[in-house]
């Protein structure tokens, strides 16, 4: 059976069983170590996830490393670019070799002499056709392909130039630009690429956008994909993984049929977060070659990171006999804490399903889209209304593209609904009602998503009109605009807080100070609602309470000047009041 046709039968897993009844109606990095000429990868915990937990220690590094090529040689033609330690590989032809070793001793006697491009190697070729694409140019700044076979301003290392003082430089350091794919990942919360340092000025900038392509081009087909694989998995093992990417990528344009170079990609995607594009790549590196161990077992990692156990289970099965008995013990002992949560969730037992979602977190499930919306569900039914948005913040944020193709248009609506509810209770409403309108068409019998939509219209227009009258000082009818909308969601902070303004410009300081704290009580950290229960507090001459107040303002916003008016007046009111 192949591989698709198996993970789709297995379907989505915790997120089938979690909201079936509801629709009857960004890792650890594996350090690497280069033995034999082969790259070995070594358990790190280190580096962290697009959630920001570290990926578990069950993630076997020993098969996710990039895979390395076996026999790299070390002689290096003369004249040429100097590569490191790992990215030596024999290019050139022994007689060509030779021929050039001679060429390049005749030059040394007579400096003044040039060789012909005829007479020197392929990277001798590329370093001039370089440094003709520098004099056309007019600057000295080095290119570089990029992942998508186009020229990119940048840094290519410490190259020196033909008849600069000697043969080469060190190609270890790159310094790629951000590209439109690496800043497409939800909450940019990964480093996807580093800026060169090249300055141009506006009206050369197309100009320098055309020219490089062609020159990109004759590079790019002249690089043996395998060097290319080589120099991404030494950017891999020094951490450079956006570089590394870059590079297999290249090498996937040349060679796309080649699995290992699937797989490499499949690491470095996810060393930066990106973990469905990683299950895909790993997926096409399994149908390049069906029995591809290491593969098997990086899709397995990635899926059991994803929460889904029976896929995980299904892979580490296919490992062969490099697979761990311990594997299959994890994924099993994540499968029971995924029972817990549907348990939890159909018993509307809401602080046991807080305590089971972490627990399912922390044994391995750490991006996991369908377990954060859970425990997201349980704070937003406990009003605890700020823990569910952090929860959110902290979690996964993929691509709604990439998330359908995974879990399935329904269980991916169901994942809006959810980010649509604390989207609402967060006050923001027009973010509500476009993840909304996605899950619709995801979806069109999602009763759930339906039923959010017309709650999130009625409060968005609540908020507007009440926010007509204010601007007009009207505020008996702002007063009024707000409370419709506090009607569909009584606990809505923003709501509450803008009220409390109204009602404090009409003199009623006691109802202002208790919307504020209502509030308060469902998002302790909102800090204009503290503010203005401070503010009226003052004006009823409750003077402790409110620089109790401005004592917290003042420890989250030390420099604002506001608070720190406030503060100062409320404290010299006390202290005459008390003499």
């Amino acid at each position: 059976m192949g591989e698709h046709s198996q993970e789709k039968k297995l379907g989505c897993g915790i997120l089938n069983a979690v909201f079936r009844k509801r629709n009857k109606r960004s890792a650890t990095v594996d350090s690497l170590t280069v033995q034999n000429n082969e790259v070995i990868s070594t358990s790190s915990n280190t580096k962290k996830g697009p959630s920001g937990s570290d990926e578990p220690s069950f993630l076997d590094s020993s098969v996710n490393g990039p895979e390395a090529t076996p026999k790299p040689c070390t002689k290096q033609p003369p004249n040429h670019i100097k590569p490191g330690a790992v990215y030596q590989q024999n290019q050139v032809p022994k007689p060509l070799e030779e021929e050039t070793k001679i060429k390049h001793n005749q030059a040394s006697m007579n400096p003044g002499r040039k060789l012909p491009k005829e007479s020197i190697s392929i990277s001798g070729e590329l370093e001039s056709m370089i440094v003709d694409h520098q004099k056309t140019k007019g600057n000295n700044n080095l290119i570089r392909a990029s992942s998508s076979n186009m020229m990119l301003p940048g840094s290519l290392g410490n190259l020196r130039q033909p008849g600069g003082g000697g043969g080469g430089g060190n190609m270890t350091s790159y310094n790629l630009p951000k590209t439109e794919t690496e800043d497409s990942t939800p909450n940019g919360k990964y480093p996807n690429g580093v800026k060169g340092n090249v300055v141009k000025k506006h009206h050369e900038e197309k100009r320098a956008e055309r020219q490089p392509a062609s020159l990109c081009r004759a590079l790019s087909t002249r690089m043996d994909p395998e060097t290319l694989k080589i120099m991404g998995n030494e950017d891999y093992k020094n951490g450079n993984f956006a570089e590394a990417l870059a590079l297999y990528e290249a090498a996937i344009a040349i060679d796309p049929n080649k699995a290992s170079y699937r797989s490499n990609k499949s690491a470095a995607l996810t060393a930066l977060g990106r973990i469905l594009e990683a299950v895909f790549e790993c997926r096409e590196a399994i149908r390049i070659e069906p029995h591809y161990h290491r593969a098997h077992h990086r899709l397995a990692n990635l899926n059991l990171r994803l929460g889904e156990v029976e896929k995980a289970i299904y892979h580490y099965k296919q490992v062969g006999p490099e697979a761990d008995p311990n594997d299959i013990t994890k994924a099993k002992r994540l499968q029971s804490h995924l029972n817990k949560c549907t348990e939890a969730r159909i018993q509307r037992d809401w602080k046991n399903l807080i305590k089971e979602t972490d627990s399912t977190i922390n044994a391995g499930a750490d991006s996991a889209p369908q377990i954060y919306a859970l425990k997201a569900e349980a704070l937003l039914k406990l009003h605890r209304h700020q823990e569910a948005d952090e929860v959110l913040l902290k979690g996964p944020n993929f691509n709604v593209d990439d998330s359908t193709k995974y879990f399935g248009p329904i269980a991916n609506a169901n994942l809006l609904v959810v980010r649509a509810q604390v989207d609402i209770v967060a006050g923001r409403f027009e973010d509500s009602l476009a993840t909304l309108q996605r899950a619709a068409r995801l979806d069109s019998n999602n009763r759930e998503a339906n039923t959010v939509m017309r709650k999130a219209k009625a409060l968005a227009d609540a908020r507007s009109n009440g926010n007509e009258h204010f601007k007009a000082s009207r505020f008996s009818e702002a007063c009024v605009a707000y409370g419709e909308g506090l009607d569909h969601d009584p606990h809505n902070s923003v709501l509450l807080c803008n009220r409390a303004a109204c009602l404090s410009k009409l003199g009623h300081y006691d109802n202002a100070v208790e919307d504020c704290t209502r509030a308060l009580n469902v998002r302790p950290g909102y800090s204009k609602a503290r503010l203005r229960r401070a503010d009226c507090n003052s004006k009823l001459g409750k003077w402790e309470a409110s620089i109790q107040d401005y004592e917290f303002l003042q420890k989250e916003t030390p420099g604002d000047e506001e608070v720190q008016r406030g503060s100062s007046e409320a404290r010299m009111q006390l202290k005459k009041q008390h003499v």
